[in-house]
This record gives C-alpha cells, structure tokens and sequence, in this order.
C-alpha cells in the first residue's frame, strides 16, 4: 500500500508493470549447467562451461520475438514468447528483464521475468512475423471498434488481420497489475486504457461503491470520508435475501458506466473501451450487508438492439467466480427479456468459450420443461416460455441431438433417460433467479 513507485521504462519508452506476484510461489532453482555435466578428465568441463557461457552471453539480451522455456509458479518450465523487455538495476548492475506470453496459457498470465527463470539453452531464433510493424500504419475504423465493443465473450473472430494485430500491439503488455476494491486486492488479467495520468501506476484503488480509482491509499481513504454512496447509482429492480441488482442508465451516470468499462477491461481480453456509455443500460449485481452493495458482477444491454440482443457484456470479479454468479447474470438477462414480451439472444459473434457457457444455460433451461412437460411442444411454445431465440433452441437441441427434421417441420425426441443425461452433463444452474423478486420498468416506456 502507499505510494506508488515509478516503474522502469521498457525500450519503446513507455512504463511498465513490474510481476503481477506470479513469482512468488515459484521454487527458485539456482543449481547451474556444470551440476548436470558428468566429470570429465582435465580442464574439459572448464571448456565446456566457457564454451556455454560464451553462447549464451552471445544471445543476451534477448530480442523480442524470442522463444524460450521459463519457469512458471508450479516450478516447470512452459515455452514463452518474449513480448517486451526493460532494463532494470539489482544493485548497480544494469541487467534486463523480459515481459513474456506462456504459449500454452491464456494471455491473462502474461507477466514480467527475471533471467535466471530462463533456460537460455532453449533459446530459438526470432521467429517474429513482424516485430517492427508497428500500429502506426493501423488505423481501426469506428465501425470495427463497435463491432468487437461491449462483446461479453473472449476471443477476436470478428476481427480482421490488421485490426487484431492492432489489438495485440496496443493491448501486449499489462498497465496495471493490481487493484484493490473493497476489501479485495486482485491481479489484474489485461490491459486496460486508463488516461495517460495513470501511465506510472502499478496498483490502483476503486472506491467500490461510485467506482472511482485512485494512485495511492491515502487519497481512496481521504474519498471514502467523503462519499455517500453505499450501493450503485441507479435503480435496486431487484432483492432476494443478500443479493440485490441495481440498473445504471448510462446516459444518467455518464462516469460511473465509463469507470466500469475501465475496470471490466482489466479482466476482459476482448473487449475495446466504448466511451459512448449513453447507449447502454448497466445490470450491477451486489451482495449486501451492513456496509453497503458490494459488486460482484455486471452485464450490459444496449438500451434498443435491432438484432434481439439482450446482453453485450458480463463479468464476474475473480474472487466471486464460480460461485454461480455468471449463470445468475445470464438468467437474468432472459428475465428481463420475459419482462419485456421479446425473445433475447447474446450479442454476436460468440467465441467458443461463450458458447460453452450460454449452451450450458439453455440446454439446462430447455430439458428442465422437456422432462416436466406433458404432451407435445414446439419450438415456437419453447421460445415463447424461455424467451430464447428460436435459433438458438434448434441449434441446442441440434447438438444434443434431440430434434429432428420430419415431413418439413421439426419434431423434437425427449426420451426420459437421454434428457437426464445431458441434464447430468450440464451441471448445476448456479444461484436461481427469483422473477417475483424483479421490479422492473423496460426501458422504452421511461422514455
């Protein structure tokens, strides 16, 4: 906590973050390459050593681009690619430290290196496409920012070869390592574009309840004094014992919604930040005590989508994952829609890891009445109870291999067993949605 030090510079001249504290539980092996050599008669393990040395000296520094195996917190070595480096002092000495992406692993543990977790033996030649191809030749139009804005997906399908590589340049290397909200201090997973004021921090402090973030502790706790907040600025729609969900009209609270999407891209890949939060209504899920409305998530809805779209993108925060929260959210979303007398369906494109998730929902949701229901049903009467796009029904139905295509119309086979099945295999529905709970206005008759 306290101030905050400037941390070095990486060579294109902009800060950096130093490790996220991925380091800290990795098991430091110091033993050195004439441990492993076999004794050898006369003065040959002494050639030999200088002879590696000799090599490996003359790969130092590492280029960007480099491929190497390093070692990670379980104590192995993972093959990385070196995205950055910075020249940083340990007593006196100037040496260099390597920002690197675990090949293996989601972007989100990305992190700064010291040498001697390298295995310089292992070092490829640069392999890059085209290291020195820099954004400045890219220019991302408004039409491709919106598309891959506000999507609650990870993943860059709808994006174009130069688009995603400005994506990647702009977005390699982590800004922010840490926050603190409420009584949580989190590693952040992504880049997120703070304003430049922001460039020299390592760690930043949100006020949990109006979102604002600070440089240091003293002026969170100086803020905290002084702000009357004790849940989200917007409308409670919605109680059920400790969990309450509060809509926020972005156009009403302009910095709140900006705030928001600043936090939600230190945990979200995908996402390109859309200042524009007018058009958005923010759904923001709170457990509550005594203290106040904590977050534990959020999605978002444009205000009117001519495509059916009813959410653009969700978050949970990391420490309430995998609690049911995320499915909670999703069922909420269709909630909503019911209130609405629309079917909704997320917005497009879905990565495969979206789809995992929203196929999890609705298959759950779908063989729930199948197995209960008596007698036929359509397609048409499904959509109609679930508020899920019909498109989305067939193709669920269609990979669970439940539907099929007779005399021109679709006929759906529920045998008692199958649906148990693949109810077993979809797991639990997470935290329910209590509708008689919701109290809640569509947004186009306020307006």
């Amino acid at each position: 906590m306290g101030s905050i030090a400037t941390p070095p510079l990486t060579e294109n001249g902009t800060s950096a973050p130093t490790s996220a504290g991925g380091n800290s539980n990795v098991e430091q092996e110091s033993q050195s390459a004439i441990d492993e050599m076999p004794s050898l008669p006369g003065n040959t393990v002494s050639m030999e050593t200088d002879g590696l040395k000799e090599r490996r000296g003359s790969s130092l520094p590492l280029e960007v681009g480099t491929r190497v195996m390093c070692r990670w917190r379980d104590g192995k070595y993972h093959p990385v690619k070196v995205i950055e480096r910075r020249k940083v002092s340990y007593s006196g000495v100037s040496d260099y430290e390597y920002y690197v992406h675990y090949t293996e692993f989601n972007r989100r543990l990305d992190e700064w290196v010291k040498l001697d977790q390298l295995d310089l033996d292992s070092v490829e030649a640069v392999v890059d496409e085209k290291v020195e191809d820099k954004v400045t030749s890219l220019k991302m139009t408004r039409h491709q920012k919106r598309k891959i804005d506000e999507t609650h997906v990870e993943g860059h399908e709808e994006l174009d070869a130069a688009s995603l590589r400005e994506h990647e340049e702009f977005t390699k290397v982590k800004n922010i390592a840490t926050m603190e909200l409420g009584k949580y201090e989190i590693e952040t997973w992504y880049f997120s574009p703070f304003p430049p004021e922001y460039n020299d921090c390592l760690k930043l402090y949100f006020c949990e309840f109006c979102l604002n973030f600070m440089k240091r502790k003293e002026q969170l706790q100086r803020h905290m004094r002084k702000c009357d907040l004790k849940h989200p600025p917007g409308d409670e729609i919605y109680r059920s014992g400790t969990l309450s969900m509060f809509e926020v009209d972005g156009k009403r609270n302009k910095v709140y919604g900006q705030n928001l999407c600043y936090l939600a891209k230190l945990f979200l890949d995908h996402k390109t930040l859309y200042y524009d939060v007018d058009l958005f209504l923010f759904y923001v899920l709170c457990e509550c005590d005594d203290r106040g409305c904590h977050m534990v998530g959020y999605f978002s809805k444009e205000k009117h989508s001519e495509e059916s779209y009813n959410l653009a993108c969700i978050l949970t925060l990391p420490p309430y994952q995998r609690k049911g929260y995320g499915k909670f959210l999703i069922a909420f979303s269709y909630e909503l829609s019911k209130k609405e007398g629309k079917v909704g369906t997320p917005e497009r494109p879905l990565s495969d890891l979206g789809l995992v998730s929203y196929r999890g929902y609705w298959t759950r949701v779908l063989l729930d009445i199948l197995k209960k229901h008596k007698g036929n049903i359509s397609i048409k009467e499904l959509s109609d109870m679930t508020a899920i796009k019909v498109e989305d029904i067939l193709t669920t139905l269609q990979s669970l291999e439940l539907i099929q295509y007779r005399k021109g119309q679709h006929v759906i086979c529920a045998d008692p067993k199958v649906l148990d099945r693949h109810l077993k295999a979809a797991g639990r529905g997470g935290l329910d949605v209590d509708a008689s709970k919701l109290i809640w206005t569509p947004y186009k008759e306020q307006s």
